[in-house]
């Protein structure tokens, strides 16, 4: 028992039993920004099949490049609530089966493909849609089947396929501890859902198909 106490001593608990611990979520209170222009610092990957993530992501003169392929997403190694989320990206191409990314927030442990989360889609011609994933409810996704986003309002306001969007995603936590997700697609109110019951988590970015550029992750504190 003793020798065996010490190989445990010496390759470490974590090594042998795994198990993910979140940190305490931060409510920013000034400018944050999550992409520093050089390099993953502050992210960390899960991609399907344990894929390399390195060869699917990459930086290039302060542009993330995602290629879409295997399935998985880039997540930011601390947790945040209450704040609003500006991402700028673009398909660098489109094609019928390569056209999907998404946003996610309050994504939860354990890391694997798919969190428990909110989504805010960001397939082409459908940026806005919110996808409640893996659990994650709301009032307005109570009745719909998991697979259901709830739509957009209106039509899409995307620019160009090559041109940059921008997505800005309220997250706020309610009085009564429900949480409120506010979507805008370049400037245009798309979704909201309230009564979220995940209020927190980490921000990350799906690679899901599409072939895509992103330029800026920051976050700001909510508006007084």
């Amino acid at each position: 028992m003793r020798a065996l106490l010490l190989i445990l001593a010496a390759f470490g608990m974590s090594g042998i039993v795994s198990a993910q611990t979140a940190p305490a979520a931060i409510s920013p209170s000034d400018h944050v920004e999550l992409f520093n222009g050089k390099d993953f610092t502050g992210w960390t990957f899960a991609m399907k099949n344990n894929s390399d993530p390195l060869a699917t992501w990459s930086i290039t003169n302060g542009v993330i490049h995602c290629t879409g392929t295997p399935t998985g997403f880039l997540r930011t190694v601390q947790t945040y609530a209450n704040y609003v989320l500006t991402v700028e990206w673009r398909f660098r191409k489109v094609t019928p089966t390569a056209n999907n990314t998404g946003v996610l927030v309050h994504m939860q442990l354990p890391d694997h493909v798919w969190p428990r989360c909110v989504q805010v889609q960001g397939k082409h011609e459908h940026q806005g849609d919110l996808f409640l994933m893996m659990g994650a409810e709301s009032k307005e996704h109570k009745g719909l089947n998991v697979n259901t986003p709830i739509p957009l309002h209106g039509g899409p306001n995307e620019h160009p396929v090559g041109e940059w969007d921008m997505v800005k995603t309220i997250c706020q936590t309610a009085p009564d501890g429900t949480g409120t997700i506010t979507a805008y697609v370049n400037g245009r109110l798309m979704n909201e859902t309230t009564e979220c019951t995940i209020t927190n988590g980490f921000i990350g970015i799906q690679s899901e198909g599409g072939d895509i550029e992103i330029r800026k992750m920051c976050l700001d504190p909510l508006p007084n």
